[in-house]
């Protein structure tokens, strides 16, 4: 479909249950609609079942026929999620010389009793329907991701529309994966490989068993990191400052917590510098914050998109299963702007 767009040809809508193309249409015109849809409404489902099914590690069972809501998580018919995150911002580490890393060594063991954990959710678990059940434990599918994301590039010194910050993403996330999958043939080799091991991508000679036939996603986290007062995914912040309504009509503000912590080993106005952002959300044009520290803190909005797409590609290399990512445009963004993202 994407080829036709680019190319200006048409394509075939093929029936699924005959394979026959029974009408075609204007790739570009339809692509034009997507795009304008998304304008419209904010809505960026735009996905690619095909790429998906050729990442379906188990092929002979069936087909990939949709994700969850975010996005970030396709299924089989009547699988379930289990997903699970690790709050990145808290592996930072400060050396003699007082520099920042990333402490990999305590990454390490939590990845592993993560693992561990959630193939043990599995069989704890009770489910709704023996559907669903069955092949839950059949494929024994985890997701273990993270969030924390922009707190730890905030620790590191290190801001979000940078390159080191993909470089930062690509080795974390290929670390996590790598010790994911570590953990995950422990297990294997102690209660035995996931049911529909047997014609699936790791059935391959010299391959050691795995327990679980995925182990990561990148899910949005949007409860549980306000739960671990950290950052949500692989996100910028969204604001600095922002209302939360919760139950009973009660407004909450809250503000980043990183950010009074920056502020007070600056020694700045903490006070009148938080009183701006809680009005306008971010440090932007705010002459009382040095560059640097402002350039740490950049929302959402200040980012753009490719930087957004390039941690997104980042963390998607390493990921089995897929990445919760969103790009936030300015009101006044245009539809071929949109279609430039997308096509990107």
């Amino acid at each position: 479909f994407m080829q036709a767009v680019a190319a200006g040809e048409s394509y075939g809508l093929v029936n699924p249950r005959s394979k026959k193309v029974v009408k075609t249409l204007d790739a570009r015109e339809v692509f034009r609609k997507i795009a304008g849809m998304a304008w419209s409404n904010g809505e960026p489902g735009l996905i690619f079942i095909d790429k998906m099914n050729a990442d379906n590690p188990t092929p002979a069972i069936g087909m990939i026929e949709s994700t969850n809501p975010c996005g970030e998580q396709p299924l089989l018919p009547y699988e379930s999620c289990n997903l699970g995150s690790i709050n990145l911002g808290a592996f930072v580490s400060v050396n003699e010389d007082g520099k920042a890393a990333v402490d990999y060594r305590a990454l390490a063991k939590t990845v592993h009793q993560s693992v561990h954990f959630l193939d043990n959710v599995i069989d704890a678990s009770k489910f709704p329907m023996p559907e669903i059940e069955s092949v839950t434990k059949s494929n024994r599918k985890i997701g273990l991701g993270v969030m924390g994301f922009a707190d730890l590039l905030v620790r590191l010194g290190i801001p979000y529309d940078s390159d080191q910050a993909v470089q930062i993403a690509s080795e974390i996330m290929r670390f996590i994966r790598s010790e994911g999958v570590k953990e995950s043939q422990r297990l294997a080799e102690i209660r035995g490989p996931f049911p529909n091991f047997t014609g699936s991508i790791f059935d391959q000679p010299g391959q050691k068993s795995v327990r679980n036939a995925t182990i990561t996603t990148v899910a949005p986290t949007g409860t549980i990191s306000s739960i671990a007062g950290c950052s949500s995914g692989i996100e910028p912040y969204f604001a600095l400052a922002y209302e939360r309504h919760v139950l009973a009509g009660e407004t909450l503000i809250e503000i980043v917590p990183l950010l009074a912590q920056c502020l007070a080993q600056g020694g700045l106005n903490q006070e009148e510098i938080l009183k701006q952002v809680a009005l306008t959300g971010s440090l932007k044009d705010n002459t009382d914050v040095p560059g640097a520290l402002a350039d740490l803190f950049k929302t959402s909005l200040e980012i753009p998109p490719e930087r957004h797409l390039a941690v997104q590609a980042a963390f998607q290399q390493h990921t089995d299963n897929a990445v919760s990512k969103t790009i936030n445009l300015p009101n006044e963004t245009t539809i071929d702007q949109v279609e430039d993202i997308l096509m990107k």
